[in-house]
């Protein structure tokens, strides 16, 4: 997705897995939040996910007309076979493409890339207007003051549907993405948030029950988290042997929860349950392990390093607190000592 601005040769880029209703808003809010405010108006070529031009007629999705509505700009389309409409965002097209997807860039996390990509725009903006002599940067503050202000409240960038499970307890999305909800939702109905880079499973009362990575592209995909088989494992330890969560397990943890007799087992999975309703499914799983290597599996070490995992980390040390040897004289000395020492400060 590129944003380009005419006036003053600025302009911004961001990357998605597709070009949905979802990705086109997620990447304009973040251009929208990044730059300080709304331009009034936006004139879109070859926007898939804004919409079609039927004739004299603008047909939105209903996403991006919600988007619109919230932040309050007007929109255009160019006309098809008219390159006088769009060569400028066709050339800005041009210019990032070889300035920045140039070898083709590598990178882990979708979303801390496209913060980075926001930035990038700063080289361009600090030269000269390749017409106007001036700089960009200096002309950008121009496009500024016709901007409309940010709305109080963010837009949520997510389209809600209803999907029924297949057997397995999984949703199928265009065809060939499947994603894992809850065994025991098999047959039943579910409403997911799709978002440009998330899907999320809801419980019936709207809370998150997982969320997954989404995915693109015409091959299969089959996403699972084993987390929400946790449950399930609580009270039927016997499906432990061919489950995902063990698939997940480190060896020194699968090993350990082998050994153990049924009851034991089933204690186990139950505290691993109860943790990573606290703390997540891949903290609890490491926590367990550390208690394992530790020799001392109780639920009050592992919730603590479920809690450290996910805080301040493990190999983090602690801050420096207060000084608490006054507590010491307290408890060594006696009340009389402390008393002592307080009346006569």
């Amino acid at each position: 997705l590129v944003l380009s601005f005419p006036y003053s040769n600025d302009g911004y880029a961001q990357v998605f897995g597709g070009e949905t209703a979802e990705c086109v808003c997620q990447g304009l809010q973040d251009i929208f939040e990044y730059i300080g405010g709304v331009p009034e108006e936006l004139v879109f070529d070859n926007a898939t996910g804004v919409g079609r031009k039927i004739h004299d007629k603008v047909m939105e999705t209903e996403l991006f007309s919600r988007f619109r509505a919230h932040y309050g700009f007007r929109i255009r389309f160019c006309n098809p076979k008219s390159g006088w409409e769009k060569g400028n965002v066709e050339n800005k097209v041009g210019t990032i493409r070889r300035n920045i997807f140039v070898p083709i860039p590598h990178y882990h996390d979708m979303i801390s890339y496209n913060k980075q990509l926001l930035d990038e725009h700063l080289k361009k903006a600090a030269e000269m207007h390749y017409k106007k002599g001036e700089v960009i940067e200096d002309l950008f503050e121009e496009d500024k003051r016709h901007f409309s202000s940010l709305p109080a409240k963010r837009f949520n960038v997510c389209r809600y549907d209803e999907f029924k499970c297949d057997g397995y307890g999984k949703i199928c999305m265009e065809g060939k993405h499947f994603y894992s909800t809850r065994p025991e939702n098999h047959g039943e109905k579910v409403w997911v948030g799709i978002r440009a880079h998330f899907i999320e499973i809801l419980n019936p009362d709207g809370t998150i029950l997982v969320r997954h990575k989404r995915e693109y592209g015409d091959a299969r995909t089959d996403t699972s988290d084993y987390s929400t088989t946790l449950e399930v494992l609580s009270r039927n330890s016997g499906a432990w042997r061919n489950s995902g969560v063990r698939a997940d397990a480190s060896e020194i943890l699968r090993d350990y929860l082998d050994s153990l007799p049924k009851p034991e087992l089933k204690a186990g999975l139950r505290l691993l349950n109860e943790v990573a309703h606290e703390y997540g499914y891949e903290a609890s799983l490491k926590a367990m392990e550390m208690a394992v290597k530790n020799g001392n599996v109780n639920k009050s070490d592992v919730t603590v390093l479920a809690a450290r995992i996910t805080g301040y980390g493990i190999e983090t040390p602690p801050k420096n607190g207060p000084n608490l040897s006054i507590y010491d004289e307290l408890f060594i000395y006696g009340q009389n000592t402390l008393s002592r020492e307080v009346h006569a400060s």
